[in-house]
């Protein structure tokens, strides 16, 4: 079984003059991804998209930055399979609770046996304590956690806080979404250390905690979970390259249970960076046809996949 995270950066569909047309890869906060000129890179961003989860080929794959059932379907139906992936006729989407419609999603060559979101989750729901800005009553979840039961391992599906503006601010938001994350394991697994799950995901942990602060992702490791990426060389970790000067960063998770961990021993993440702009230099690899230095690009994140034989 092959299980992979990617974040896809804003896929929104729209209908421009009736017809369909996805968003390209791109935020709209660089002056480089607004107007006429980023707009027409847009069809390019999403063949390249579509390329590196053909050529990643998971079983499952946990996706973010979905706007929506329809732009999942459309961009399974009119980009992956023409890339020529084979099918994955599973695919699910709920909404969360990002008012700009970045949700968490997934796509799956193997039934769902039950998909359940916890967007609607609260401090108080899960007994946890409030924070300041999230009372007892308040969804804890910026996007969601969706968790996937599938023959095979559960995952946890999830999009934390991004960091800004205010980064100590986002880090008590991230970690209460950890300890959240946490809770929800804990309820689904009597002894969650002998289960077999995975958290999947985009962390958005910043490049370091605010001062006198730990990783806001530390209720999930520490023994809870083992956080395979780290059976990588320390510099070949990264997923992501942050615009300017911010240097390589590895917000994209997979964190396995005890048990998983245990039970594939030599099973190591593989990070697929052929579809990153140029500008992310680190990588000397190959590229996939028509990658620009900023864009065209597939996204400013790159799939990871790991595979779990046998299962």
């Amino acid at each position: 079984m092959r299980i992979a995270t990617f974040n896809l950066q804003n896929l929104r569909l729209r209908h421009v003059d009736g017809a369909p047309r996805l968003d390209g890869a791109r935020d709209g906060d660089l002056s480089a991804d607004i107007g006429a000129e980023a707009m027409a890179l847009d069809p390019l961003d999403r063949r390249l998209t579509a390329e590196v989860l053909a050529r990643a080929d998971p079983d499952v794959a946990a996706l973010q930055e979905v706007f929506d059932q329809a732009a999942l379907d459309h961009f399974h139906d009119a980009w992956l399979l023409p890339a020529g992936a084979r099918p994955w006729p599973h695919r699910v989407c709920l909404p969360g609770n990002d008012g700009r419609g970045e949700d968490v999603a997934a796509i799956s060559r193997r039934p769902f046996r039950r998909v359940e979101s916890h967007a609607a989750a609260t401090p108080g729901s899960l007994g946890l304590d409030p924070i300041p800005g999230v009372g007892p009553h308040d969804r804890i979840f910026r996007r969601d956690c969706l968790e996937l039961e599938l023959d095979g391992p559960t995952l946890f599906v999830c999009h934390l806080k991004a960091p800004y503006p205010d980064p100590e601010a986002a880090w008590r938001v991230q970690r209460l979404e950890a300890r959240a994350i946490r809770r929800i394991v804990e309820r689904r697994f009597p002894r969650p250390e002998a289960a077999l799950w995975m958290i999947l995901g985009d962390l958005n942990a910043p490049r370091r905690s605010p001062p006198g602060h730990g990783p806001a992702a530390a209720p999930l490791l520490g023994g809870f979970a083992v956080d395979l990426l780290a059976r990588l060389p320390e510099d070949e970790r990264w997923t992501c390259r942050l615009p300017g000067a911010g240097g390589y960063i590895r917000p994209d998770a997979m964190l396995a249970s005890p048990a998983l961990a245990k039970a594939w021993p030599e099973a190591t993440p593989r990070i697929l960076r052929c579809g990153l702009g140029r500008e992310a230099e680190r990588y000397a690899g190959p590229r996939l046809r028509g990658v620009g230095l900023h864009r065209p690009h597939a996204s400013d994140h790159a799939a990871v996949t790991i595979d779990l034989p046998g299962l």
